[in-house]
């Protein structure tokens, strides 16, 4: 009898314990074909998206968890269901990140639980129906697995070396699967520029497995720390090397306050599709947008959609792009360990004082514990926020832009400052209702969640509005530099889209606007990547710039955009200039004093 639910060992002739034997072990061997399909359901049908080759490549990877486990323990029946377990739980995480934030769950989210758990509550986790079955056919898979208690038991000699030659056997195949040559002769998709398509043709197991290689930052091909150094002594400031003639000013009181305000979520949905709104979503900064005096606007080019904030701080204030480091990774919790060239550090050289501000908790993104080490003197926090207003659950931009505002009134009189912000109030997701919010923009699409994205935009609007008349009226030579992070995810962005074919990199622009209390050239329609955009600020002010930031001025003259979304290049560009870039910024995060 196959299922014996006694504790005594099968009885009958040795051939018949052989064949019961085998039987077990094919049982158990099908139990990690049914744990793929079930875990691909969670997204999508995988006999029809996942290629064939990688079907069985991801199956493979099952059955060798699996056997690692039976070995491991010397038991069937827990073996099968941690392997059933582990497959719920990866299926279910990598469902909510697709919906939150229209990417796959990769390696480096791992990083990322503490940020995530902070903000989860603000999220909707209704499952819906196919969350629901696919879960119901886990459980019974799990309830199944009980029949094999009684599964064959082998000596902890056997047990020891099948375990070994499965490691073994699962390390040499994931190492088989990142190799270009093999990715090629099978047909595995390789780009991680897209990886929620990398996920459905390729499988979440296999795709996760590939994107392991990435973990770690390699060294750029012919990289050499000397080589890199050299290359930017030739950017150092001298005559001829970056200056900007009587525009450079030297003298520290000569220096203009410069504030940032990264936005939460801020971005102009009208350019993925046609928005019939109630009224103006940005009237303030379309406004700007048609020309002012002192003002320069454009399109930002991004490398997140719908989340991962910090990369795009980090591009900002470092000046390096995402396009060199693996997709989905977090420089802030991976790479950021010692103190590292920034925006923040030279300007404190030059004699600003620095503040980070972020009107939420100091855990989010490690941020705590990175701005120090990018040269930020001062941090503000949540509870270092005051007499302020909440627009949903969090702190308004209204209030956020108020504490820049009592920052610059208390500062040094004549002492410049440096004044980064990253705001809250935007932050998703959109399909709660509250009480205290009504939604003051009607979209034309009947979709709550896109009205809530729209209203809560006007209202930051509104608030950057406020900001730019305050300074309108101060003495000190002030310039305001405001962004949005990256764009809303596909739950609101879709809706504008209207199942319509946009181009993948509009989903990647966000509006900026640089304005000044003084005198600086005013430009529209001047595009350009976050990577570039503090250099190109600090020049337009008439600031010093250092080595890094004149190379990226002259980078900038032939590859406009730089992001992991694409680049955008002029006629005659050398190809080797973004390896030189990509040297450069190796030195620049992981070898540079």
């Amino acid at each position: 009898m196959l299922f014996n639910k006694s504790k005594e060992p099968v009885s009958g002739n040795e051939e018949k314990s052989k064949t019961e034997t085998v039987i077990y072990l094919f049982i158990y061997g099908l139990i990690p074909i049914a744990v793929f399909y079930l875990m691909e359901a969670y997204e999508h049908n995988p006999f029809k998206e996942v290629r064939a080759e990688a079907q069985f490549f991801n199956i493979l990877l099952f059955e060798l968890l699996g056997w690692i486990f039976y070995f491991l323990l010397g038991r069937m029946r827990p073996a099968a269901g941690i392997l059933v377990s582990l497959a719920v739980l990866f299926g279910i995480t990598n469902h909510y990140v697709m919906k939150f934030r229209s990417t796959p769950f990769v390696p480096w989210d791992i990083f990322s639980v503490g940020t995530a758990a902070s903000v989860a509550r603000e999220y909707d986790f209704t499952p819906d129906m196919r969350m629901v079955f696919v879960t119901l056919g886990f459980l019974l898979l799990f309830f199944l697995t009980h029949f094999l208690k009684n599964g064959p038991r082998f000596s902890w000699k056997i047990r020891g070396a099948g375990f070994i030659l499965f490691v073994l056997s699962l390390c040499l195949f994931v190492n088989t699967l990142q190799k270009e040559s093999f990715q090629n002769r099978h047909y595995l998709y390789p780009f991680l520029f897209t990886p929620a398509y990398m996920t459905k043709v390729n499988g979440m197991a296999v795709t996760f497995a590939m994107d392991l290689a990435y973990v770690a930052v390699d060294k750029p091909k012919d990289y050499d720390a000397g080589e890199a150094k050299e290359i930017l002594e030739e950017y150092g400031t001298g005559e001829g090397k970056g200056e900007k003639d009587d525009k450079v000013v030297t003298k520290t009181a000569d220096l203009p306050n410069i504030i940032v305000v990264m936005d939460e979520a801020f971005s102009d949905l009208s350019l993925l599709g046609p928005l019939p709104a109630s009224e103006d979503v940005m009237p303030f900064m379309h406004r700007m947008q048609q020309g002012q005096k002192n003002t320069i606007t454009g399109y930002a080019q991004v490398s997140v959609c719908g989340g991962n904030t910090a990369n795009s701080e980090f591009e900002f204030l470092t000046g390096n792009t995402m396009a060199f480091l693996p997709n989905g990774s977090i420089p802030y919790q991976q790479y950021i360990k010692k103190e590292t060239p920034s925006l923040a550090s030279y300007l404190k050289s030059l004699g600003y004082e620095t503040y980070a501000q972020h009107p939420y908790l100091p855990s989010g993104w490690n941020r705590d514990q990175v701005y120090p080490l990018l040269g930020f003197d001062h941090m503000d926090f949540l509870s270092d926020y005051h007499d302020i207003s909440y627009v949903r659950k969090y702190v308004s931009d209204e209030s956020d832009m108020q504490h820049i505002i009592d920052t610059f009134e208390n500062k040094e009189r004549g002492k410049p400052a440096f004044i980064f912000n990253v705001t809250m109030q935007n932050h998703g997701g959109y399909t709660d209702l509250y009480p205290d919010f009504i939604n003051g923009i009607q979209s034309g699409y009947e979709s709550q969640p896109l009205d809530q994205y729209l209203s809560l935009v006007h209202l930051s609007d509104q608030a950057l509005e406020k900001l730019v008349n305050y300074f309108s009226g101060v003495e000190e030579k002030t310039l305001i530099v405001f962004f949005g992070d990256h764009q809303p995810s596909d739950t609101v962005a879709s809706v504008v889209e209207n199942g319509e074919e946009t181009d993948t990199k509009t989903r990647y622009l966000v509006p900026y606007l640089v304005w000044a209390n003084y005198h600086i050239d005013a430009a529209t329609g001047k595009n350009t990547s976050l990577n570039y955009l503090a250099a190109q600020v600090l020049s337009a002010a008439g600031v010093p710039t250092n080595d890094y930031q004149n190379y990226l001025l002259k980078l900038s003259e032939t590859y406009p955009v730089i992001s992991a979304a694409g680049e955008t290049k002029s006629m005659g560009a050398d190809e080797k200039a973004l390896d030189t870039y990509r040297k450069l910024q190796y030195y620049q995060l992981f070898e540079r004093k």
